[in-house]
């Protein structure tokens, strides 16, 4: 599949990376932080990051998600603060990344970082129907944890 990719930041390519796959294995490319200064995240905080990107998903059978860099979470508690970012394959802005710092530590993201990864993937779009009753299974309604017994 190809992905037309703009640069909305004449740094990317120059002072700041374009995304890239970091490995021939990885299912994720690399976002990197485009800023113009180190930019701090106190505990608590909330930032939407530029990457200096804007891409074109080809059609609506796919769609670009961002995770958090797995690195970043675990060792720094920099995470996504909505779990998974979603682009839409009609969106054409800026793709910004939405960190929150979850640690007790002030972290400093520095221009040109590593900050999240874009994963393309295949969208199923469900053709509703609306019914009075669902097909009985083994789980049932059981909600929250009633699988663990």
């Amino acid at each position: 599949m190809k992905l037309q990719i703009k640069y909305v930041s004449d740094k990317i390519g120059r002072e700041i990376p374009a995304p890239y796959y970091a490995t021939s294995g990885s299912a994720g490319m690399d976002l990197p932080a485009c800023l113009d200064e180190p930019l701090t995240l106190n505990p608590g905080d909330r930032v939407a990051v530029p990457t200096g990107i804007a891409i074109s998903i080809p059609s609506h059978d796919y769609v670009g998600l961002i995770f958090a860099r797995s690195s970043l979470g675990y060792k720094k508690g920099i995470t996504l603060p909505n779990a998974v970012g979603v682009i839409d394959s009609d969106y054409r802005g800026e793709i910004f990344v939405a960190l929150t710092n979850i640690s007790d530590s002030p972290y400093v993201i520095n221009p040109g970082e590593r900050i999240a990864q874009l994963v393309i993937m295949p969208v199923c779009i469900a053709e509703l129907e609306v019914v009075d009753s669902l097909p009985d299974t083994e789980r049932g309604e059981g909600a929250f944890g009633s699988t663990g017994k």
